[in-house]
């Protein structure tokens, strides 16, 4: 990172940790449930360590089939050609649980009620239950997966300390655009709460792609306001933000239809179901990204999508890009948090790669300091001399700007501008 985006990037981490500050989060993160059934003992401690778990595992690789009972979650991923070999391989990813202690479940149940100043509505508890139970969830280390991919059967594993597999795989190929589902291999794993399937995107080379921040980007998430997190993630029907669907809609028609998107969040993957369907009800296709760790507790939460986000997604941003290093990419996000900055270094880290950057400006949400987040100078500074940075009041001003894509054979110009 070059000194001067340094600075820039502490003064956004600044502005998070005073909007945590000046709303009270460690208060509201205080006041909040462990999710651990018992206090563990210290052996056991001991072996859920990370840093050991992950030692013995190159030292002495322990494997463990998926059994009867357990959770398996397969997540949706993006497939492309490896830049030596040439030969389609795609990163997937996998999470084993074991199912919850029904005697915690009340009481979380209960703690997340009480945070949020939740009326006794029996409706409402049933909402919170669903969608605390993948946090409950114990994790399963140093498990694999079976999976059959176009009649190919592949090995996933072994799940890490955080109860996740993920493994860059060589897969047959398929037409670039198109999408590929792939199965668990045996019903192990299956049951309620269980994602047996997922869809492989096959994004080729060149064209185009998309990544999207979430939260209060697209989706109403309320990240300046730790009530509000709690609400938006365990309570509310997900809701987009106001015109946003519609701009996606029209980006999509306008992009060659072997465009890939991505969907980049900072919540913990406990909340992939959730997000999964929220982004299949209102937005384009697409490979959505989330934390890999497993909180256990609920304050958890709050710190994944107010801590070290913009670290986290220029990594994830990184990890895209070496993939899919000669794709034209279009970025979007929102100025509550650190976006400009995360996007600025990227767009100088990898000098022609990003084409476009759109910055929503959110006037929406519960944020501290909303006006210095959206000062002109912030987006200046950590656009760094970008031209293609926008810092725009609302949706309707980014589907406007959309209007100006003209696709022509495999070249896409904005008015003006030649990306």
């Amino acid at each position: 990172m070059d000194p001067g985006n340094s600075f820039h990037s502490s003064m956004a981490s600044t502005m998070q940790r005073r909007t945590r500050q000046k709303n009270n989060f460690n208060e509201v993160e205080s006041s909040l449930p462990s999710l651990e059934s018992s206090p563990e003992p210290s052996l056991s401690r001991f072996w859920r360590s990370s840093g050991f778990l992950e030692r013995l595992g190159r030292l002495m690789p322990v494997r463990r089939v998926v059994k009867k009972g357990n959770i398996v979650w397969l997540l949706d991923n993006t497939a492309f050609q490896h830049a030596t070999h040439g030969h389609w391989c795609a990163e997937f990813t996998a999470a084993v649980f074991e199912r919850e202690d029904k005697a915690r479940l009340v009481d979380v149940v209960s703690g997340v009620a009480h945070a949020i100043g939740l009326a006794d509505d029996a409706e409402e508890r049933k909402t919170v239950e669903e969608r605390v139970l993948p946090f409950l969830w114990d994790i399963r280390p140093a498990s694999t997966i079976t999976v059959l991919h176009q009649g190919t059967q592949l090995r996933i594993g072994p799940s890490d300390a955080n109860g996740l597999c993920s493994n860059v795989l060589t897969i047959p190929g398929s037409a670039e655009g198109s999408l590929v589902r792939t199965s668990a291999k045996h019903q192990k794993g299956g049951g309620h709460g269980a994602i047996p399937h997922m869809e492989t995107y096959f994004a080729g080379p060149e064209g185009w792609g998309i990544i999207s921040d979430v939260d209060d980007t697209i989706k109403v998430t309320l990240t300046s306001d730790p009530v509000g997190i709690l609400r938006e993630s365990f309570v509310s029907s997900p809701s987009p933000i106001p015109g946003m669907p519609e701009l996606y809609a029209e980006m999509k028609s306008l992009l060659p239809e072997d465009t890939a998107w991505f969907y980049l969040s900072a919540s913990p993957y406990n909340l992939y179901p959730f997000l999964k369907q929220f982004r299949r009800q209102y937005y384009p296709s697409g490979t959505l990204i989330l934390r890999d760790s497993s909180w256990k507790t609920m304050a958890g939460l709050l710190s994944a999508l107010t801590l070290d986000t913009e670290e986290y997604k220029v990594d994830r941003m990184t990890k895209i890009n070496s993939w899919l290093p000669r794709k034209r990419m279009i970025v979007v996000g929102d100025s509550t948090q650190s976006d400009p900055e995360a996007y600025g270094e990227i767009y100088r880290t990898f000098p022609g790669w990003i084409k476009l950057i759109l910055i929503r400006k959110a006037t929406d949400v519960a944020a501290v300091g909303i006006a210095e987040k959206n000062e002109p100078e912030r987006m200046r500074l950590a656009g760094s001399k970008l031209t293609v940075l926008r810092n725009l009041h609302k949706p309707e001003d980014l589907y406007i700007l959309t209007r100006w894509l003209a696709v022509r054979d495999d070249d896409v110009r904005l008015r003006g501008h030649l990306l």
